[in-house]
């Protein structure tokens, strides 16, 4: 059985501890691999050699640190197959998905900010000084250090990619925690690293847990930023202790997203896009829409062609090219979108299809059937709180006011979507809407250069763009007086 190894200093090592804890297949229920169980060692020994790699790392010129990474792209798109094969094995979606989305996307975002890193400017201002004469003013931006990068399970390499590209790429050096939910594509990554050539310490990945490992690096005290993706609780966990630290941290949270469908929609594309929008990844990517709001007019040919086609989607093994919904990542959430289920019954709801856990001879890990609920307030708690899940609740609105109230009742404001073909009606709601991000008429519509993040409990910061790479650098101003 194969033995994931941490990548500290630019070599695959053992964890200090010697221990390591098991990888389930969440399609089969059955260990597949072992797992570091990293301690506060391990990061030390990952922090000391990110700390030893920045200086000459910071001091490269970004155009030597875009053939590293452009190396690295090529080795990705190079084992592009084995990497989606992994990714599907490690997290229950289907392979076509991984295929598809999360490893382009992890392209995709080292060739963006290796890109990116070489038009970062910085600013000048001509200050005219009272009395007569001239001063210069400029802003200079020096990477910030060691930077720490915690991803979540749910897009393993997608999301890792997407915290550690912009941070190496503008001149930091990193001690990253992949998910020990899904370890696997972060490991190959380690092993591509070392064939790219990437020098020593400038990126160590540390396996383990979120206590052991993930409470180690938020509070090193020589990791000067943290970049986080994953759940509200451990966000705030992880503020109280940056914060008296005086780090900089970004914090990409939970959400509860409202889709909004106005009568006057294209009706089929909204259709198709809402079913993908709810189900996609079996609903575990926090932008899904979990919360349908139909103007009532629409409703209940909504309802009947929704229930439709949500009930034609195939659950099944995520190796086979027909699957649309795979497994659920681990028991531990199977057990907890179940409950939600079950609660959702107890508040009045009404099961339109889906609701069960699916049991075969050939699916004997988690998996649960697309589920629609209807007849449920908008306060309640299934309404209100992040299931993360194949489940989405239904209900009819009758205006704007209404359905801007029950949009933004929650504590969440990750993404929203919303349709109409009425251009007004778009950018009155989306001004109003307590959301980092509106879809007005499409889903998951992503331009890397645009920033992302949510508001309330959803987070703190933002990513992408120009955003990220200015997240990991200190500015300094310089006056100089003529």
């Amino acid at each position: 059985m194969e033995k994931i190894e941490n990548y500290i200093g630019g070599e695959l090592v053992q964890p200090a501890s010697g221990e390591y804890f098991d990888n389930i297949n969440p399609a089969t229920g059955e260990v597949y691999s072992q797992i570091p169980d990293s301690d506060d060692r391990d990061v030390h020994l990952a922090a000391d050699a990110a700390k030893a790699a920045f200086p000459a790392w910071a001091a490269m010129p970004a155009e030597q640190r875009f053939e590293i990474l452009m190396r690295l792209v090529s080795l990705i798109e190079r084992d592009l197959e084995s990497l989606a094969l992994a990714e599907s094995i490690d997290n229950g979606k289907p392979v076509s998905l991984a295929r598809t989305v999360d490893i382009p996307r992890a392209v995709a975002n080292f060739r963006f900010y290796a890109t990116a890193a070489m038009h970062l400017a910085n600013e000048s201002h001509d200050t005219s000084l009272p009395g007569g004469g001239k001063a210069i003013n400029y802003t200079l931006r020096h990477p910030i250090g060691v930077a720490g990068c915690i991803s979540p399970w749910n897009l393993p390499l997608y999301l890792f990619t997407w915290k550690i590209a912009p941070a190496i790429a503008a001149g930091c050096t990193v001690v990253a925690k992949p998910s020990e939910v899904t370890p696997m594509t972060a490991y190959l990554l380690s092993k591509l690293c070392i064939e790219a050539g990437m020098p020593a310490g400038v990126l160590n990945i540390v396996h383990g847990t979120g206590p052991k490992v993930g409470s180690a690096i938020v509070g090193h005290k020589d990791i000067k930023a943290i970049s986080f993706t994953g759940g509200t609780k451990t966000g705030e966990e992880i503020a109280r202790t940056a914060a008296p630290m005086f780090k900089k941290f970004s914090l990409e949270l939970g959400g509860k997203n409202p889709n909004i469908i106005f009568a006057d929609c294209n009706y089929e594309e909204m259709l198709a896009t809402t079913v993908r929008s709810s189900f996609s990844n079996q609903g575990e990517i926090c932008l899904c829409g979990s919360r349908i709001f139909v103007e009532r007019p629409l409703y209940e040919r909504f309802k009947q062609d929704f229930v439709e086609r949500v009930s034609a989607l195939k659950v099944g093994d995520p190796l086979d090219p027909a699957t649309d919904v795979g497994a659920i990542v681990s028991r531990q959430h199977f057990d907890k979108i179940m409950s939600y289920i079950s609660l959702a019954k107890e508040e009045g709801g009404t099961i339109s299809t889906g609701g069960n856990a699916v049991t075969a001879e050939t699916l004997a890990g988690y998996f649960i059937e697309p589920t629609v609920i209807e007849g449920l307030p908008h306060d309640c708690r299934t309404n209100l709180e992040e299931i993360f899940g194949p489940v989405v609740t239904i209900m009819p609105f009758d205006t704007e006011q209404e359905v801007l109230a029950y949009a933004n009742a929650v504590r969440y404001g990750l993404s929203a979507t919303v349709w109409t073909e009425n251009l007004s009606r778009a950018h009155r709601i989306s001004s109003l809407l307590e959301s980092g991000i509106v879809w007005i008429n499409c889903w998951l519509l992503r331009d890397l250069r645009t920033p992302f993040g949510g508001v309330k409990d959803s987070g703190l910061g933002r990513e992408g763009g120009f955003e990220a790479l200015r997240f990991f650098t200190e500015e300094k101003n310089v006056c100089v007086k003529l």
